[in-house]
């Protein structure tokens, strides 16, 4: 009967606290909706210099935090009440067990061990709120610092790299799984150029640093030199393409652009190159040049990166030692430096500054495949791996990281905007995101039902000279995509 009577007085307390927490939660939702509409009533009839739709924007913000900040309250009283209701059960089962009192030492570590664990439980949600209000910060910075300008669609399969053009005329080049590369008008969106030397999918694009020519690596086993003269179309007016006050939704992969029309089948075709680059015995998943144009080099997966001269088309020398494929090369910008990245875990740095001596140094802190690896102006690398992190290198110490970058999904080819330092990330979950070489997040391109990619981000470029677009994306969502990034203002709110 005692035991029967306890259960019964336990239920009762129980569905007390049910219905006192329902009527609070009901008490609180009725308030709410009684004060929502004053602030605003007052904040809307005085007088201020900000435009209607960043006041909006900002009471509709506030309104959020207080509800975050209302429903922590709650959920505090609540947890309260269960650390003093567990104090109380600890202390009759101590009882009922050991048939006497416990002493206060046994009952005080009990009750000790509990309320930690419904301290740390109460430190979860709190995080888990507070972090949601500065995402929501976070959300509205990106959106007003970086703009969806206009999209390519052309391209009958996923897009794998985009690059733009040192020269003028600067114009994007896309290449993808379809066989073909193509060359765009930044400003109209408008197909100049369409390569279609390639009996394979077309796995990168990088334009000549002097004249205007344009070197693709393909699946066929080749890299391809080919030139190209485009006439750049008057551009037109720039339609606003940016979203507001909306949140950020997923998107299906069927989501995709509408490409039944070939808008690249009236463009003039290229069909014959230059030059055929034919030494490796794999897929030629990579290709660049080193400084000067003079020559180049490819990366395969064959294991092996080659070393071109571009006049003559001759091997000058075979770049051997990763254990498996290569997935990624990259020259430096103004030293005779190359660096491959490969599924080994590593990437490697080769020195042909002196002649007679080609160094090589092994990178090694990835845990998984090395998707790319980037140089900056000075003396930095930086990598990017399905592991998910990216690391930012000194080659003067080679040992560890300088800086390390944890993310959510495997990461793509990166880019480095060398002028200010921000490294673009694309990921497999459709996010690209900004970060400084220090590690710290500026911003996450938006991405919603209406604008961004729709399936897997696969490579970003910087073009720090073009005054509309100065960052670019490709997806296999088969489209590339020009954002106006306003570095200033992520900057200042760094």
């Amino acid at each position: 009967m005692p035991t029967e009577s306890a259960s019964c007085s336990t239920a009762r307390q129980a569905k007390q606290k049910r219905k006192s927490h329902s009527l609070s939660i009901r008490r609180t939702n009725s308030s709410e909706q009684e004060r929502t509409g004053l602030p605003r009533d007052m904040l809307e009839g005085q007088d201020s210099k900000l435009p209607s739709s960043v006041r909006s924007t900002l009471l509709d913000l506030f309104g959020q935090i207080e509800r975050e900040f209302e429903n922590l309250y709650i959920e505090n009283l609540e947890l309260r009440r269960e650390i003093d209701t567990l104090n109380e059960r600890l202390a009759a089962e101590g009882q009922a067990i050991d048939g006497a009192e416990l002493s206060k030492g046994q009952l005080k570590t009990k009750a000790s061990h509990s309320t930690s664990q419904l301290s740390q439980k109460l430190k979860t949600t709190y995080k888990a709120s507070t972090s949601k209000i500065v995402s929501s910060f976070k959300t509205t910075t990106s959106r007003a610092a970086c703009q969806l300008v206009k999209e390519y669609i052309g391209h009958r399969d996923g897009i794998w790299d985009v690059s733009v053009a040192r020269t003028q005329p600067v114009v994007l080049g896309t290449a993808s799984a379809d066989h073909t590369a193509l060359l765009w008008s930044i400003e109209t969106g408008k197909c100049l150029v369409k390569y279609a030397g390639h009996v394979g999918s077309v796995n990168s694009i990088k334009f000549h640093p002097s004249e205007q020519l344009a070197l693709t690596a393909s699946g066929d086993q080749t890299a391809h030199i080919w030139r190209y003269a485009v006439q750049l179309p008057t551009p037109q007016p720039v339609a606003d393409t940016s979203i507001s006050g909306e949140d950020e939704v997923e998107c299906s992969d069927k989501d995709e652009p509408d490409l039944d029309g070939d808008v690249s089948s009236d463009c003039p075709t290229i069909r014959v190159p230059l030059t055929s680059l034919k030494s490796h015995q794999g897929v030629v998943i990579a290709a660049d040049w080193l400084v000067g144009g003079k020559q180049a080099v490819t990366a395969s997966w064959d294991r092996t990166a080659n070393l071109y001269d571009v006049e003559t088309s001759e091997l000058v020398h075979s770049l051997t030692g990763h254990d498996q494929e290569l997935t990624h090369c990259c020259t430096h910008p103004t030293q005779r430096l190359v660096v491959t990245s490969s599924r080994d875990t590593t990437f490697r740095l080769w020195d042909f500054r002196d002649p007679s001596i080609h160094s090589v140094n092994v990178f090694q802190g990835h845990t998984d495949t090395v998707t790319s690896a980037v140089f900056t102006v000075g003396d930095n690398v930086v990598s990017g791996s399905d592991d998910r992190t990216v690391k930012v290198w000194d080659l003067k110490n080679m040992r560890s990281p300088i800086a390390t970058i944890r993310t959510d999904s495997a990461i793509n080819r990166i880019n480095v905007c060398v002028g200010q330092k921000i490294i673009a990330l694309p990921h497999d979950n459709r996010q690209v995101r900004l970060f400084d070489m220090s590690g710290v997040r500026l911003a996450r391109l938006p991405r919603s039902s209406r604008q961004g990619h729709r399936r897997m981000v696969c490579c970003s470029a910087w073009s720090e000279d073009h005054p509309v677009c100065n960052l670019f994306t490709c997806g296999f969502d088969r489209q590339a995509i020009g954002w106006n990034i306003n570095i200033p203002a992520l900057l200042q709110e760094k």
